[in-house]
This record gives C-alpha cells, sequence and structure tokens, in this order.
C-alpha cells in the first residue's frame, strides 16, 4: 500500500478502507488526510484483508500437503531425530572415553574368569627391551575412581619405569625416567630402553595436576650388558627354548627377589615349575646303571653358543642372511645374531643397491665341536 496507489482510487474506497484498517476520524478526512493516515498503517502492520490474500497464494502453492499444521509436526519429527541422533553420537563417544580409561583385565579371548588380584611383572627380554605384563581388577579402578575424586575426570592411564639406585623398592631413591600413556584393554607392553639399569614399573592413573595414582608395581629387574644379548621374542610360545635365560635375567633366580608373581607367571604360560639352579636340583636323573665316574656332581653344567656376525655397506643397500633380510643402520652397518649348532654351517651374506645391477656375495663357513668331558670326583675329606 502506497500513496501513488491510494492517489488512484476515490474517497469513498479510500474511506472504506479507513474504516476497516480502525482509523479514527475517518468520516471527517479529506482525500489526502486519508491517503496519509492509510500509509501510516501500513507501517504499523498489513490490514487483516491484506494478510488473508497474502496467506491465499502460500496455501495455493502447496496443494495436497494436507492440514496448514503439518509442515511444524514435520519440522518438530526432524528436530526431535536430530536430538536423538547428536545424543546417540555423544554416548558412543563416552563409552569409547570409559573403554579406553578401564585398565580392568579382560578375560583372554572373552572366556574364563578375570584376575581375583592385581599383580604385576617386569621380565628382561635383551639389553634394550623390557616386557611389561599386569593384571588389574574391577575393584583396584573403582577405588582409583573413589581416590581421585574430581580429577578422575581428566586421569590417564600410563606405565611408569622407575630406576633404582639401591635394592629399595618404593623408595626415594627411585627416580621416575619415562611415563607412557596406555589405554584398556591391554595388559602387555614392550618397553625400550637405552643402557643398563635397575628398574622396576608400576601401572596406574595420572591426573592432569601431575598426581599419581598406583594400581599394581613390578618385581625388580637389572638388565644387561649389550654385549650380552641383543635378540627380542615378542610371544610366550617363542621364548620357550630360552625361558630360564629370560627367568634368571628378569631376577627369578635370585635370592634378593622376594616376588613370587614372576614365578608364578612363566608357571603358568610354560606349564612347568621353575626349580632354582641353586637348589640342587638336576634336571635329569641319571640312570641305574651308569658307572659311578659319570654320575652327576650335585649340580648343572650347561653350555651353548651364538656367533655375532656384522659388517658396513651403503645405507642403503638391501642386506640377506642365509635369505633372511638382516636391518641395515642409517651409517650403513649391521649386526644380526646367529645359532651356532654343534655341525658345520655354511652363512651366505648378500647385498645389493638399488642403482646398481649386481650383487656381492660373501659365504662364512663355521665348525663347532663340543664335547663334555666326564665329571672329575674328589673327595672333600681328603687331606
Amino acid at each position: 500500500m502506497t500513496s501513488a496507489s491510494l492517489k488512484e482510487k476515490p474517497v469513498r474506497v479510500l474511506a472504506r478502507l479507513a474504516k476497516q484498517h480502525g482509523v479514527e476520524g475517518w468520516h471527517a478526512m479529506r482525500k489526502d488526510q486519508l491517503i496519509r493516515a492509510l500509509v501510516r498503517k501500513a507501517k504499523q502492520g498489513l490490514a487483516p484483508e491484506t494478510r488473508r490474500s497474502a496467506a491465499r497464494p502460500a496455501a495455493a502453492a502447496a496443494p495436497g500437503r494436507g492440514k496448514p499444521g503439518a509442515a511444524v509436526q514435520a519440522a518438530g519429527a526432524a528436530a526431535v531425530a536430530h536430538s536423538a541422533e547428536v545424543a546417540r553420537r555423544i554416548a558412543e563417544a563416552r563409552d569409547r572415553l570409559a573403554r579406553a580409561k578401564n585398565l580392568t583385565t579382560q578375560a583372554e579371548g572373552g572366556k574364563g574368569k578375570k584376575p581375583a588380584r592385581d599383580r604385576m611383572v617386569l621380565m628382561v627380554r635383551g639389553p634394550y627391551w623390557l616386557h611389561a605384563f599386569w593384571e588389574v581388577t574391577p575393584r583396584s579402578v573403582e577405588r582409583a575412581q573413589s581416590a581421585l575424586g574430581q580429577e578422575w575426570h581428566g586421569a590417564r592411564p600410563v606405565l611408569r619405569l622407575l630406576r633404582m639406585e639401591n635394592g629399595l623398592q618404593a623408595s626415594p631413591s627411585e627416580q621416575v625416567i619415562r611415563e607412557i600413556e596406555i589405554h584398556g584393554g591391554v595388559k602387555n607392553w614392550f618397553i625400550d630402553i637405552r643402557e643398563a639399569m635397575r628398574c622396576r614399573v608400576e601401572v596406574g592413573y595420572r591426573t592432569a595436576g601431575g598426581r599419581f595414582h598406583a594400581l599394581a608395581r613390578s618385581n625388580a629387574v637389572s638388565s644387561p650388558a649389550a654385549s650380552q644379548s641383543d635378540t627380542l621374542d615378542a610371544h610366550w610360545g617363542e621364548i620357550v627354548d630360552d625361558c630360564d635365560r629370560i627367568y634368571s635375567m628378569s631376577g627369578g633366580f635370585s635370592p634378593e627377589n622376594n616376588s613370587t608373581e614372576l614365578q608364578e607367571l612363566f608357571e603358568e604360560r610354560l606349564r612347568r615349575p621353575m626349580v632354582p639352579v641353586a637348589s640342587g636340583t638336576v634336571s635329569s636323573t641319571p640312570a641305574d646303571d651308569a658307572p659311578e665316574d659319570q654320575l652327576p656332581l650335585g649340580f648343572q653344567l650347561e653350555v651353548d653358543a651364538e656367533m655375532i656376525v656384522y659388517g658396513a655397506t651403503r645405507p642403503d643397500a638391501y642386506v640377506t642372511l642365509q635369505g633372511e633380510p638382516v636391518k641395515v643402520h642409517s651409517d650403513g652397518t649391521f649386526r644380526v645374531r646367529v645359532d651356532l649348532p654343534n655341525k658345520r654351517q655354511v652363512i651366505p651374506i648378500v647385498a645389493s643397491a638399488p642403482d646398481v645391477a649386481g650383487r656381492q656375495t660373501i659365504v662364512m663357513a663355521v665348525e663347532r665341536n663340543t664335547k663334555a668331558m666326564e665329571p672329575y670326583h674328589r673327595d672333600l675329606h681328603e687331606e
């Protein structure tokens, strides 16, 4: 409604519009006064007749959609569905965070019983690797949540490596040298170390403020020097032949180790007793008809041998030893341990470079001949 369109209308039409819009004193107004009054009313809001006429095209443009409230109902249903989807995603995210934080040990393969107590074992798997194994009960996680209070929401599960300056555990001389963030659903962790040390580990929760709540602590171990071993065994089934050495390096035969968890774990996994060598028990019983000079002396002596093959080539070279690939370091050097059985063997080492059409081969022939001598018996009471 504009002044130009109203000027074209006669006075009687303007008077009728003024009456419909509720213009006071319209019957005494002239044409120009009626026009100004109608324009003011138009600015204040659409007239009822205008609103009805504007609503008719909208209704005609959407035939067959049902009642006017259907669109509102559809919009409301869409909003409800969106809210439900958002709530579902939030619940899933919270569930993932809860699972990642929960260190409760689950039964292997989803079967069996959960652990009845907390325990943690640290094993030496070489000069550069430690293997931590733990079991945590649901009750311990609940106690940690209660002890941390409001700090629980920001707490993270971690594995701490502690260097021991003396033989006393949980003493002020223990130094935290590394913290490793872990997650729920695991109970094994390999820890790489750079130097020989006496240490132990503990598993628990660390808050955003640095507070630590321990769930379980391990036995103390002393890692060997690099010259003694440089192998890594990843699975229990692969350490059966070497379990006594690993058990010994982990402090199993040490009289200073008063923890029974290491022995329990090895006996559970290997399904055989771990008998200390110092106990005087021998692994095999001699035959009744064996000569007297061949009877064991009451202690055990076993000898084995390994060979270390090392060399140098281009850093980008591909090297194999007996057909197996060998890791070449950034400076071109390589180092690998080789079994040395009691026989003669030929060991080929082959190297090739990506930009050279050819290869170089070096063959090593090695023979081992080990013989057990007859034991020497001496009377301890001889003068």
